[in-house]
């Protein structure tokens, strides 16, 4: 069969969605919009579609530079969060509404510090994953359950830009146009696959949990190439240094990337620089801004390098090794965890969803890495539960992963 002509090609495509159906609204930054804004949501129904904008890359931290909302009988509302300290009229107005959000867990801490908080959620990307479906992007999910396409760009611009372009708005505003319609979607095939209370627990768990956070004093071990600084001395300067970007970046509210990139950071507690001219010849200390902020960064280094709390070369962790350290350290835990993960992976294929769905791998691992001193049924299934499964997870793999652990295959020879 001959090619199709691109013209034809072109022409089997869903149809392109390039704004909302009623506009691009005005961006409230104002009291009285967000009074107005409030009044509307309160006065909709049913559920509302909710997404946030940050700008991750141009300013400190993850806070959010715009959020919109969507409810039926309310219309479609864009707010700039900057003029104000909290949008708690709009939490009020919301209050007893589910909340539709597409991978809600990047949004949800943003929203919290505007005071935001659902009371009841539907994740458009986790149910979608629970579906089965293979593309779970907002994009993807729409054209393959809506049928049509959205204008996808700017996700990664400055959102902290004023003010902002009238086609940013148009994308922001189209992240939450087919939010509602896509619920109705995605719920009809959980109902159908039998995964619809599933998912609602995922969602609880979402909503009410809140995963660890790194310390704030042990950020610094997160620097990009810090297996390249060898030993505690050049590892207390890395750390001074970065401490004294950090503090930099959030006073200047930028970046601390824009700053100085972490290559930089490690090339410096590499060399240890104890001149103006040494740091300047140090890779990604270069231009006028550099030179001017030598002095700090000198600082930095003679304070890492007399610092008599010196940190330890690899940072403990509560968990496990990584497994492929488990073959010569833990042999039972490695044919254990290899067993226990192929099992779950056929049986995730089975419920038509990624083995990571079925049950997180860091489960996975802390479960096969310390079982319970008594294997079977109960106290694996009540382990998992300790380590955070849900009632759903351990249903569906308790029994797999109990076998595993009493009887995993043998290490294949070589």
């Amino acid at each position: 069969m001959p090619d199709c002509p691109a013209d034809d090609a072109e022409d089997t495509l869903p149809p392109l969605l390039t704004e909302p159906a009623e506009g691009v609204p005005f961006v409230i930054d104002t009291d009285r919009g967000l009074q107005r804004c409030a009044e509307a949501l309160a006065a909709g129904s049913g559920p509302v579609a909710v997404d946030a904008e940050r700008a991750s890359g141009f300013r400190y931290g993850q806070r959010a530079f715009l959020v919109q909302l969507k409810r039926a009988g309310s219309g479609l509302w864009l707010i700039d969060p900057e003029p104000f300290d909290t949008l708690a009229p709009i939490q009020q107005a919301l209050d007893g509404a589910e909340w539709i959000l597409h991978a809600a867990s990047q949004d949800l801490p943003c929203l919290a510090e505007l005071g935001m908080h659902p009371h009841r959620l539907f994740d458009t990307e986790l149910a979608a994953r629970m579906a089965g479906l293979p593309r779970v992007g907002l994009g993807a999910v729409v054209e393959t359950l809506l049928h049509v396409r959205l204008a996808k760009e700017h996700s990664a611009a400055d959102w902290s830009r004023r003010p902002l372009p009238k086609d940013w708005l148009r994308y922001a505003a189209l992240d939450v146009e087919l939010l509602v319609e896509l619920r109705t979607e995605l719920t009809r095939m959980l109902d159908e696959q039998g995964k619809h209370s599933w998912a609602e627990e995922e969602f609880e768990h979402l909503r009410t949990h809140r995963p660890p956070t790194v310390p704030r004093k042990d950020r610094w071990r997160k620097t990009s190439g810090i297996n390249k600084v060898k030993s505690p001395r050049r590892l207390a300067v890395l750390r001074e240094l970065w401490r004294a970007r950090d503090h930099l970046a959030e006073r200047r509210d930028v970046a601390p990337g824009h700053i100085l990139p972490d290559s930089a950071l490690v090339a410096a507690a590499a060399a240890v620089p104890r001149t103006v001219p040494e740091l300047l010849a140090t890779p990604g200390f270069h231009g006028r801004a550099a030179k001017r902020e030598a002095p700090r960064w000198l600082r930095a280094i003679n304070a890492g390098s007399s610092s008599e709390d010196l940190p330890e070369l690899q940072r403990r962790s509560a968990g496990p090794p990584p497994p492929r350290a488990w073959k010569d350290r833990n042999p039972l835990a490695y044919r254990r965890y290899r067993t226990a993960r192929d099992w779950l992976a056929a049986r995730a294929d089975e419920l038509a969803m990624m083995p990571e769905t079925l049950l997180t791998p860091a489960v996975l691992k802390q479960l096969c890495w310390e079982p319970p001193a008594q294997i079977d049924l109960d106290a694996v299934a009540g382990r998992l539960a300790e380590l955070g499964a849900r009632s759903w997870q351990i249903d569906r793999t308790a029994a797999v992963v109990t076998v595993a652990l009493l009887d995993p295959d043998p290490l294949e020879d070589g």
